[in-house]
């Protein structure tokens, strides 16, 4: 079969078309081409746009390398250097808002070119708005005054992908939403039934991808099948999402069940195998940073809760917390001479490669081109916060799981009325170096309290470039913005490693002979 062409809407950073982008087969071919691209937010637009600027060449361009590498202090302008490549990625990327009247009209004359041009072997991604659809995002929007969740317009976004659908009429789509979706209700009635009815009167019949579906006798879905938990497909991360695969009623799509449900992974990948090889780094203090400063702050928060454990034996009645610190502060002045060394939140002494991660994901996030991390730039933060974020990262080191609020000596206890309630039992999670990570969403742009690293001597949140590995990005995808706004993008992304396995099986699907 010639190529097929990717139409991505919705695109956040460009996970879903990543993946395809980046799914090779065994010949070396890339059968997959992303042809266009929208998102409305203009970070996001601009990681999108440069990605598509740099899957123009077979080897990125050495100047991408010596930005990313830190021999050159400014991005170089690409439109001067490579002005028919950029001009191609402003043809693919768009910055539009879909759902707004005025974007329509163009952008249904370029779905119908783009139909023409590959004669209809096209495929579309995309994953609508989300956060009406959340549980996290009802909860917060009931909370604020005059919210009406029938006149809330993102509840309808998802017709603007079955209108892009109708129009460009492909072999197959991928949709993606929340969980929440599920269980979502207007005065309509569900929404999940009104998104099935709307698709499957557009002629596609809809596959789940989850493998425990495929391996079920029983031939016709219930919602709950369209479920995809990543860490069941080598995702080092539990996020749990809708994914629907809509194949053309036309092209056989009742006997294909099989064919497109995703393999089964024989373990769970965790959190230590992506994160375990980078470079340490300390945090910034919020307030008169310094390395010293900071030094002085960790080693204070060691003494305090050394010697709050050893008085209040209650919450450490066997002890294991204490040892567990002892050998942190061991640790700690045993690697304080070379783990300042390297300046800070620079991301440089990137020497290992993923050697404890199963090596399709490694080839998948690893660039040997690459002497530094790109995005890998440790947050501030206030020295009360150092202090639980070692607590905790201590306390799931002697008992193998987080601490609950309970769990805190009172010392540590941030000063809100709500925390002894149990509203907050989870308010600072450590990311457990032998399990996958809790799902990472756009809440690690507002604090890291939920993304607290494993390791107790750095004490600190996730950064972006840790973020996006648990992701699934590769290093060498660059994310534009300011911090806040690369921290959004990655947690609204699909991983694109689990956007690869499912182009991989779709492409075995669409390529049967009985398809073609």
């Amino acid at each position: 079969m010639d190529k097929i062409g990717v139409v991505d809407i919705f695109s956040g950073p460009g996970g879903l078309g990543e993946g395809f982008a980046g799914f090779t087969q065994n010949d070396g071919c890339k059968p997959f081409q992303v042809v266009l691209s929208v998102e409305k937010d203009a970070a996001a637009y601009e990681t999108l746009r440069l990605r598509s600027f740099l899957r123009q060449f077979e080897n990125m361009p050495d100047e991408y390398y010596r930005y990313l590498n830190g021999l050159s202090s400014e991005e170089p302008d690409w439109g001067e250097l490579y002005p028919d490549e950029w001009h191609q990625s402003g043809e693919e990327a768009w910055h539009f808002e879909l759902g707004v009247q005025s974007t329509w009209p163009r952008l249904s004359e370029r779905i119908k070119d783009i139909k023409e041009q590959y004669a209809g072997r096209t495929i579309l991604l995309g994953g609508p708005p989300c956060q009406a659809y959340s549980l996290v995002g009802r909860s917060r929007n009931a909370r604020n005054e005059g919210y009406n969740l029938q006149k809330d317009e993102r509840i309808h976004l998802y017709r603007e992908y079955v209108e892009v659908l109708a129009t460009l009429h492909p072999l197959a789509f991928i949709l993606e939403n929340v969980k929440g979706l599920l269980s979502f209700r207007t005065q309509e009635g569900l929404v999940w039934d009104q998104i099935v009815r709307e698709l499957e009167e557009e002629g596609y019949r809809l596959i789940p991808l989850a493998g425990e579906y495929g391996l079920r006798e029983d031939c016709e879905p219930v919602s709950s099948d369209f479920v995809v938990k990543t860490e069941s497909y080598g995702i080092p991360q539990r996020r749990h999402r809708v994914i629907i695969v809509g194949v053309r009623q036309d092209l056989g799509a009742e006997s294909i069940k099989e064919s497109v449900s995703l393999d089964l992974s024989n373990e769970l990948v965790n959190v230590e195998s992506v994160l375990g090889d980078m470079p340490k780094l300390r945090s910034r203090l919020s307030r008169q940073d310094s390395t010293e400063g900071w030094l002085n702050a960790v080693k204070g928060a060691i003494v305090d809760i050394e010697g709050d454990l050893s008085r209040n034996t209650e919450i450490d009645p066997e002890g294991d917390l204490l040892r567990c610190l002892g050998e942190v502060k061991h640790a700690f002045d045993a690697q304080t001479n070379k783990f300042y060394q390297v300046e800070v939140s620079n991301g440089k002494s990137h020497v290992e490669f993923l050697l404890d991660c199963p090596g399709d994901l490694r080839d998948w996030i690893v660039d040997k081109r690459l002497s530094r991390l790109p995005n890998h730039e440790a947050r501030s933060h206030m020295p009360s916060d150092l202090a639980r974020y070692l607590y905790a990262a201590v306390f799931a080191q002697a008992h193998n799981h987080p601490p609950k609020a309970q769990d805190f000596p009172a010392f540590l206890a941030p000063n809100h009325k709500n925390w002894g309630t149990g509203k907050f039992n989870d308010r600072f999670r450590v990311q457990e170096n032998h399990r996958p990570a809790s799902t990472i969403t756009s809440h690690i742009a507002k604090d890291g309290h939920y993304y607290i690293h494993p390791d107790p001597i750095q004490c600190r949140s996730l950064t972006v470039r840790e973020a996006a590995r648990l992701q699934t990005f590769p290093d060498n995808y660059l994310f534009k913005g300011n911090r806040t706004q690369q921290y959004t993008q990655v947690g609204n992304a699909v991983p694109p490693f689990l956007a690869c396995q499912i182009a991989a099986k779709l492409w075995e699907t669409l390529a049967q002979p009985r398809l073609r």
